[in-house]
């Protein structure tokens, strides 16, 4: 997750910039950057987060960096960019509402530092979500009440939500390469 977690803030900084260009002829745009201005810092260095907890967990923190993220991540990132740069910034709406509005179960955190054995502190970007990102999901339901969208642009939220939960279903669904798997047709 940390591929998709890094590309949060630069995704937001393009998109509240593309607001700024279209300007107040578009009346989505003003509020639309606002909000998206005031979310990037609620949400920067989220992926420090993360190499922080993979470090406590005894891994290597500098890894992700070093390995190309997976095709599904850029599939998953990638869309949200070329929608925001070549149709409309509310498209990121969509991604944002999905990656945002179901929050961690408050008790994730502990769950999975006592099913793997790992120290609680690294759990932290799991507890911290937990809290924040019900708030940012009535934020955002806050926004998406008050915003005038017309129908095609609700469609297109719609879309692009669609499309973030069929291509993180499909980063989920990638199998990690570092756990070795039997070849098929059978155990090794």
């Amino acid at each position: 997750m940390h591929t998709v977690i890094r590309a949060s803030v630069p995704l937001m900084e393009t998109a509240a910039r593309r607001c700024a260009d279209l300007g107040p002829a578009d009346p989505v745009a003003g509020p639309l950057g606002r909000y998206l201005t005031a979310h990037i810092e609620e949400e920067r260095h989220h992926d420090a987060w993360l190499l922080a907890d993979l470090a406590l967990a005894g891994g290597d923190p500098a890894e992700p960096l070093r390995q190309l993220p997976p095709p599904e991540a850029a599939r998953l990132v990638g869309a949200q960019f070329y929608w925001v740069l070549h149709h409309h910034p509310v498209c990121l709406l969509g991604y944002i509402a999905v990656l945002e509005g179901h929050a961690p179960a408050p008790w994730l955190a502990d769950r999975l530092a006592r099913t793997t054995g790992l120290p609680d502190a690294a759990f932290r970007t799991v507890r911290e979500h937990a809290v924040l990102d019900a708030g940012h999901g009535a934020d955002l339901d806050a926004l998406l009440d008050r915003l005038p969208l017309t129908p095609e642009q609700e469609s297109w939220v719609a879309v692009s939500a669609l499309h973030t939960v069929a291509a993180a279903v499909e980063l989920l669904r990638r199998p990690d390469p570092t756990v070795p798997h039997a070849p098929p047709g059978g155990a090794p």
